[in-house]
């Protein structure tokens, strides 16, 4: 398949978080039809990692094949290829399937492909990829960045609210407490909270996401809840100590998940950049230096009109042997001066 046909093919298959099985099995036949060792990777029950290679991989190209929902299937123009998962993350998947056939066709070896679950949720597949390293010394992990080399990206802090109240007849609201009240008084209150700059990373953001509560209109609530994201872009504990004085004794409350942030190096003739998302790499320490580059645009991602423009998908190529061959002379280089 050329890189168009594979992009759209990947995006066809439905791999919401959760579903993504039916990709995994693709991957795996189309690897192992072109020759690679090919293993699957077991996370929960019907969900599983992809992890290819051929021979003793020292750099390998990763990303992840789950997508937001909903399902939404490919189609193109003259310019675009648009559906779920065209920019986040089936077009780096895609560029880097193709820029792995190429570089078996030059002689290249000693490279893997780890493709992952649950990156759009809790970095499940990439926790479990984290407990068995090949010993890998770089990792270039896929993500849409407009094709320009990353050199920070911050962090993620989850927190999720519980409110709790007392029913009643909302004819007679003294007689019951409102859960939803008492919510929305402690995320006005929580908006308030002074948020962290970083020179690099730039400001600290708060995002409520999510929130739910009640019975009907005419009942006084007695639960309600509300998760809240904050992009992150130094360490979190003074900011987890701030709000957990903030939210004690008002309501129950539980922070979900912390992803650190990240600085990685820049490299020569690359166009760089620095966003404000997140990925597996934090959860991938053990599989080697952290390089992050993808085609696509993250200002379109999670959207209705998610695409990858055509000609990025090809740039993309290029560029992910152009970096596994650099990277592959650095780890030569290095070990070479180990030896004399």
């Amino acid at each position: 398949m050329k890189i168009f046909e594979l992009t759209k093919a990947l995006i066809n298959i439905e791999s919401v978080t959760g579903h993504e099985r039916a990709c995994a099995e693709f991957l795996r036949g189309y690897l192992v039809a072109r020759n690679f060792q090919v293993e699957l990777q077991p996370v929960s029950r019907d969900r599983s990692n992809v992890f290819a290679k051929t021979g003793k991989p020292d750099v390998v190209l990763s990303t992840h094949i789950d997508t937001v929902p909903p399902f939404l299937l490919a189609r193109e123009d003259e310019e675009f290829i648009y559906g779920r998962g065209a920019c986040d993350a089936k077009g780096s998947l895609a560029a880097q399937i193709v820029a792995a056939e190429r570089l078996v066709s030059e002689g290249v070896t000693d490279f893997g492909l780890l493709y992952l679950v649950g990156e759009e949720t809790t970095s499940d597949g990439a926790r479990e990829a984290n407990l068995h390293p090949p010993g890998s010394r770089y990792l270039i992990n896929g993500e849409p960045t407009e094709n320009k080399l990353v050199v920070g990206s911050k962090g993620n802090l989850r927190l999720d609210i519980r409110c709790k109240g007392k029913m009643a007849h909302s004819a007679y609201p003294h007689l019951g407490e409102s859960a939803i009240d008492k919510l929305l008084d402690v995320l006005v209150d929580l908006r308030k909270v002074p948020l962290p700059h970083d020179p690099l990373l730039g400001p600290a953001t708060l995002n409520i996401g999510h929130i739910s509560g009640g019975r009907a209109a005419n009942v006084v609530p007695d639960q309600a809840a509300a998760q809240i994201l904050i992009r992150t872009v130094n360490g979190t504990e003074e900011l987890r100590r701030k709000i957990s004085e903030l939210l004690a004794g008002r309501c129950e409350f539980e922070f979900v998940r912390d992803t650190p942030t990240l600085r990685m190096e820049k490299l020569d003739g690359y166009k760089t950049d620095v966003v404000s998302f997140t990925t597996d790499l934090p959860a991938l320490t053990r599989w080697g230096q952290p390089v992050l580059l993808g085609p696509g645009s993250i200002l379109v991602a999670h959207t209705e009109h998610e695409c990858v423009r055509k000609a990025e998908l090809i740039e993309a190529v290029d560029l992910y042997c152009r970096l596994v061959h650099e990277l592959k002379k650095t780890v030569e280089s290095r070990e070479s001066k180990v030896e004399s």
